[in-house]
């Protein structure tokens, strides 16, 4: 059976409605029945996907993110960031980047980051007369900075898929995320300078007022430091960095900041549990497509595909990445990554592609795709907390997709962009 054939199913199970875990744990186990196999495959595969320490992360960096979100964490976040740069020209737009940034180091979770800053950065932008669709786009792609600077909760799936170090992934995505984050900081300066639409600068902010602002958030910055330098020195795995970074984030919001109670933590906890259900499930769908797929040797098929093509590194990289857009239309990010990756990442040791670097680059299109009509989830995100239409976001989102794909030629031209960090420093 060729693999277009699949694919096409695929797509007409996901067309149909049929929820992303279940269309590819069903498909598997139809492919699975015609290669007269026994259905006890679909019992084992249930329970040796999630069987894994390092998924064991995502829960907890959940309720590390969810904790800080229900704690008013980036509200001290952004006043911090505020106090310092809020008087540059675009400075409110600067700081909304600085401290999405800053937020997506302690939640890995891009929708958490999104709907974190954006619930205190839009009226203010808003009130000092920012154009609309501009502080609207400029939070979605902000928050998509939850993915790709580490602590990463797609890039942890993606390491498990692809059986690539945590660590080296993590590590990967911090050149490239303070890339990203300074290129939307230009682009909005930029704006702020050349754009029709005046806005009120903000009052430079005295001293005595820098050193409150900041002493309110360095707990939520050393928490930051803590979760990044533990892994980068090995005192823990990216998991027990999860635990430590809930524990923190607990202790943080319960006796430091006193925001958190006992009905915020319990909202926090379903709605974490609610999510890792979810991902879970997905990725138990996606462990039993994969044996499917891999038993018609469609991922070995793909690669000789690729291969007999002879297609440049770089005419590859161009055809995942048209492939990736297109299905951002359709697909939300998680899904797109445990559809792939399991298809071409047989072929890349071939086309002499870095499967970390790789990795980096599918986060980046999955950026994209957080932030591309009609299923982007950034942009329902930002559109329930400013209560806006849809249109609205999704205009100021465009710029920011072609930073993006900028971003990815920048790192296939440099590529010490994402290995320098892991593999040389």
């Amino acid at each position: 059976m060729s693999a277009l054939v699949v694919l096409l199913a695929l797509l007409a199970v996901l067309v149909s409605g049929v929820p992303i875990a279940f269309a590819l744990g069903g498909l598997g186990l139809v492919l699975l029945l015609m290669n007269g196999l026994p259905p006890i495959i679909i019992a084992q595969n249930l329970y040796g996907g999630i069987d894994n320490f390092v998924l064991l992360a995502v829960p907890l960096f959940l309720m590390m993110s969810n904790v800080l979100l229900k704690g008013g964490v980036g509200r001290d976040l952004y006043a911090a960031v505020q106090s310092w740069v809020g008087h540059w020209p675009g400075g409110l737009a600067v700081a909304t980047i600085i401290s999405c940034a800053l937020f997506s180091a302690i939640s890995g979770s891009s929708v958490a980051t999104a709907a974190t800053i954006a619930t205190i950065a839009i009226p203010e932008m808003l009130s000092r007369g920012y154009e609309r669709g501009f502080v609207f786009g400029l939070l979605a792609a902000g928050g998509t900075l939850g993915i790709l600077i580490p602590p990463s909760i797609p890039l942890i799936v993606y390491g498990v898929v692809a059986e690539e170090s945590i660590v080296s992934l993590f590590l990967a995505g911090i050149g490239p995320g303070l890339m990203l984050s300074v290129a939307f900081i230009v682009f909005a300066m930029l704006h702020a300078r050349f754009g029709k639409q005046a806005h009120i600068r903000g009052a430079r902010a005295t001293g005595p007022e820098r050193v409150r602002a900041s002493l309110r958030a360095l707990p939520t910055a050393m928490l930051a430091a803590i979760i990044l330098a533990g892994i980068y020195l090995g005192v823990f795995t990216p998991t027990e960095a999860a635990g430590v970074g809930f524990v923190l984030a607990l202790a943080l919001t319960v006796f430091v900041l006193r925001t958190m109670s006992w009905a915020l933590l319990r909202e926090s906890m379903l709605e974490s549990l609610k999510t890792t259900v979810t991902i879970l499930l997905i990725v138990v769908g996606a462990k039993i497509f994969a044996k499917s797929v891999t038993l018609f040797h469609i991922p070995q098929d793909v690669s000789s595909l690729i291969l007999t093509a002879e297609l440049s590194a770089a005419g590859f990289m161009f055809v995942v990445c048209a492939l990736l857009l297109v299905m951002g239309f359709f697909l939300e990010s998680l899904s797109m990554l445990l559809i792939v990756v399991p298809l071409l990442h047989p072929a890349l040791a071939g086309m002499g592609i870095d499967a970390v670097w790789f990795g980096i680059a599918f986060m980046i299109m999955i950026e994209c795709a957080l932030i591309t009509p009609p299923v982007g989830m950034n942009l329902f995100v930002i559109q329930a907390v400013a209560k806006a239409r849809l249109g609205e976001v999704t205009r100021g989102v465009w710029p920011f997709i072609v930073i993006m794909l900028a971003s990815v030629v920048l790192i296939y031209l440099f590529p010490d962009i994402v290995l320098f960090i892991p593999f040389k420093l």
